[in-house]
C-alpha cells in the first residue's frame, strides 16, 4: 500500500510541477496510509519527488519509517486528517494565483462562478502565523471541519480530497478560479451572481 501511495504522490506532484503549482522546494504533500500519514520529506521538490522523498509518522508527528525528516509542516496535514475522516490525501503549495490572494490578504469568498459555489461554497482565509508553527496549525485548522481548501495568510494554500485525483483537480480548480477573479479585476471587477441564483446552486448539491 505505501508504495502505491508514494507513486500517486510522485505522480500528481509531478503534474503540479508542471502547471507551476508547486515551484521549487515550496510546499508539501501527503496521504493517509490507516493509522499512518505518509509525508513528503524537509526540503523536497514536490514536482520532483522520488521514492526515498517521503517520512512515515504516526497521528503524534513521530517518525515511524524513513531516512529522511518529515516536512516542518507535519502537524497541520495530521490535524486535518483528524478533524476529516473523508480526507486522505493533502496538498499544500504555493502556486501563483492562489498564493497571490493570500498575500493580498484577501480571501476568495465572492459569489462569482456557479462551480466554485457548488463545490466549495468559497475560500477562506487563515490568519498568518509563521510557517511550521502550532499557530499556524491553530489558525487554519479553525477552517477544516467546514472547507477542502483554505487560503493561508502571506503563505500559500491547503487542499484536501478524498483521493489524490480528488485533491489534485481542487487545487487545479481554485487555482484557475483566482486566476479568473484576479483577471476580471484587471477587466473593472466580476459581477456577482444574485442572491436567488446562489440559493438555486445550493439546492444542486
Amino acid at each position: 500500500m505505501i508504495d502505491v501511495v508514494k507513486n500517486e504522490l510522485i505522480e500528481y506532484g509531478k503534474l503540479a510541477g508542471v502547471k507551476n503549482f508547486t515551484p521549487g522546494f515550496s510546499g508539501n504533500l501527503s496521504a493517509r496510509c490507516g493509522n499512518k500519514i505518509l509525508i513528503t520529506a524537509t526540503g523536497t521538490a514536490n514536482g520532483y519527488l522520488s521514492e526515498d522523498d517521503f517520512a512515515l509518522i504516526d497521528f503524534e508527528g513521530n517518525i515511524i519509517e524513513g531516512n529522511k525528516k518529515p516536512s516542518s509542516e507535519k502537524m497541520l496535514h495530521v490535524e486535518f486528517y483528524k478533524q476529516r475522516e473523508d480526507i486522505n490525501y493533502i496538498f499544500h503549495v504555493h502556486s501563483p494565483y492562489l498564493t497571490a490572494f493570500s498575500a493580498a490578504g484577501k480571501a476568495l469568498d465572492k459569489n462569482i462562478l456557479a462551480e466554485i459555489v457548488y463545490c466549495f461554497d468559497y475560500i477562506p482565509l487563515a490568519e498568518y502565523a509563521l510557517p511550521g508553527s502550532k499557530e499556524l496549525v491553530e489558525n487554519t485548522s479553525k477552517f477544516f471541519k467546514d472547507f477542502d481548501v483554505v487560503l493561508m495568510a502571506n503563505h500559500g494554500v491547503i487542499v484536501g480530497g478524498k483521493d489524490v485525483k480528488d485533491a489534485y483537480l481542487k487545487l487545479e480548480l481554485c487555482e484557475a478560479y483566482a486566476q479568473t477573479v484576479l483577471f476580471s479585476n484587471l477587466l473593472g471587477g466580476a459581477k456577482m451572481l444574485p442572491s436567488e441564483e446562489v440559493k438555486k446552486i445550493y439546492s444542486l448539491r
